[in-house]
């Protein structure tokens, strides 16, 4: 009886530090491998510095990251402008740091198709990794329309994937003739053959990066520990992470993007 009550008061303990545990969620533009290779440094890092403990959580395809996030089941977020926009709404996450480096989207082809103008994409097949994804299609589809007169919303050849990966890989491999995506990304990816097949047809302007944002629940103690461990990121994180310096953030350099995605269908 006695090892009974002592089995279930570690098994107590054990499930309260588990609930206790910070959930941090990362936008799965990458595959779970990579993900967890590339994040996972900057987890430890966190609990290190700040005392907490933190789990991260990474889903298959963005749609089920999202309904993650909109349903507030992350404390801290690290998600596109887009996604944020929507987060803030309906779950009241705030953006506190991001990435110096603006944003951009690319697309790429492979250097074997040929395809070296934007006037040559018409009527080709397009990979993306999420109808939403802010750069990495968002951006793409606005500039195209707005600056280049070239509207592949009609077209009915876009098709979702998903992750930025296997855009590059569709791609690679002519599944796809034009995908989106973004610089870093592509950087990371672990395919070279994949990558050496690739080229960057388009990159569109630089934007506010993805956000670290955190759930209103986080109390402020801890929320306060988590940005100053995220400012004082050292080099050898951002350099893994492909970020070039973290800053601090708000809502209001966010508030730019409004008119991109009201632009959307």
């Amino acid at each position: 009886m006695g090892y009974l009550f002592a089995l279930l008061i570690v098994l107590s303990s054990t499930s309260s530090l588990y609930a206790a545990a910070l959930t941090f969620g990362v936008v799965p533009q990458q595959s779970q491998t990579e993900l967890l290779n590339n994040w996972q440094p900057l987890i430890s890092y966190l609990e290190k510095t700040t005392g907490e403990q933190i789990v991260l959580k990474t889903e298959p395809t963005i749609e089920k990251f999202l309904a993650v996030l909109y349903a507030g089941g992350y404390d801290i977020a690290y998600m596109s402008p887009y996604h944020y926009l929507i987060a803030h709404k309906k779950q009241g996450y705030t953006a506190q740091v991001r990435d110096e480096k603006n944003l951009a989207g690319i697309l790429v082809v492979n250097k074997k198709s040929g395809i070296n103008d934007l006037s040559m994409i018409s009527g080709k097949r397009f990979l993306f990794s999420s109808p939403d994804a802010f750069a990495a299609t968002l951006l793409i589809k606005y500039e195209l329309l707005k600056i280049h007169n070239i509207d592949i919303n009609s077209e009915k050849s876009i098709h979702y994937v998903n992750s930025q990966d296997s855009v590059y890989k569709g791609v690679a491999r002519g599944v796809g003739d034009v995908g989106g995506g973004i610089e870093r990304t592509l950087d990371d990816l672990s395919d070279t053959k994949t990558k050496e097949s690739l080229t960057v047809l388009y990159k569109t302007k630089g934007y506010p990066s993805h956000p670290f944002a955190l759930k209103p629940s986080v109390t402020d103690q801890t929320k306060m520990k988590i940005i100053k461990a995220l400012l004082e990121l050292p080099p050898y994180l951002t350099a893994s992470l492909k970020m070039k310096h973290i800053i601090k953030t708000n809502d209001s350099e966010f508030n730019k993007i409004e008119d991109i995605t009201k632009f959307l269908p």
